[in-house]
């Protein structure tokens, strides 16, 4: 995977960086694994806008994607490697031995024709999934579950990785992405190696109207707005001072707002890094 600059024909694609395509093999998603994602607008089943700055964009179709990896002992070949437009990570189509099709978060460094496994006899190699309690300290891991049989909650965005750290018990020690550390359940699966399309990260939209394609609609600051609209609005001119906060009043920056007496806090070693 890799990106391309284009050439400042237009003002748009002055500053545009946009990912290659070259690792994409079809254009067509398998049929049975799709169907149709409506769009909400930011409404709610009564109309009312609850969330703004959504709305447009162009139609989706989600693609349903296997989390759980729960055909164990069943190897599956790579048929397709796919766009997802619902993600930022490429997917890959499998066919497996009795038949089956799913698709998967495609890893770094997964081609076509490859075969895959899951389960606890599975070799901890890129695109396998198996039980931490299988997978040698330090690999590089991505989709962990939380929970045995939940399907994969953590790193599952374009580029990222986890490592195995240790193991303590019952539990393994793994740091994630944002810089922390925290316990998970052994029995809990994870896929060898890290998400693919890894240069998602360096692609710039280039113009307003590639948010608008992704149902982004334009976001008005809070210091632009009058105060009875926002906390930070108002005043003659750049008016600086005062602390940054949403519009409900809550502190934008620095403030924790994990619960306190969170049960999964006994689970965290240490808290992600922050600037």
């Amino acid at each position: 995977m890799a990106v391309r600059k284009l050439k400042p024909v237009t003002p748009g694609q002055r500053h545009k960086v946009i990912g290659t395509f070259e690792d994409i093999t079809a254009s067509v998603p398998e049929k049975s694994l799709v169907y149709g994602k409506r769009s909400t607008g930011g409404r709610n089943n009564t109309g009312k806008m609850t969330v703004r700055y959504m709305g447009g964009g162009h139609k989706r179709k989600y693609r349903l994607i296997d989390f759980k990896r729960e055909k164990d002992g069943v190897p599956a070949v790579v048929k397709t490697i796919e766009y997802d437009p619902n993600r930022s990570a490429r997917i890959a189509l499998l066919f497996y031995a009795d038949g089956e099709k799913r698709y998967i978060i495609a890893p770094n460094g997964l081609q076509v024709g490859a075969t895959l496994m899951s389960g606890a006899d599975a070799v901890p190699e890129v695109g396998n999934a198996l039980p931490l309690a299988n997978i040698p300290v330090g690999t590089v891991i991505h989709n962990i579950e939380m929970r045995p049989g939940q399907g994969a909650k953590l790193v599952r965005s374009a580029g990222n990785f986890a490592q195995l750290t240790s193991r303590e018990g019952s539990y393994c020690v793994i740091k994630l992405p944002s810089g922390e550390t925290r316990q998970i359940l052994s029995a809990c699966k994870a896929t060898v190696g890290s998400v693919g399309n890894s240069d998602h990260a360096l692609e710039q939209s280039g113009k307003a109207g590639r948010s608008r394609w992704l149902g982004r609609r334009p976001h008005n600051r809070g210091v632009v707005m009058n105060p009875h609209d926002h906390p930070m609005g108002g005043g003659e001119g750049r008016q600086s001072g005062g602390h940054p906060r949403s519009r409900t009043g809550l502190y934008a920056k620095g403030l924790k707002t994990r619960a306190p007496k969170k049960l999964s806090n006994k689970y965290i070693i240490e808290r992600a890094n922050k600037k």
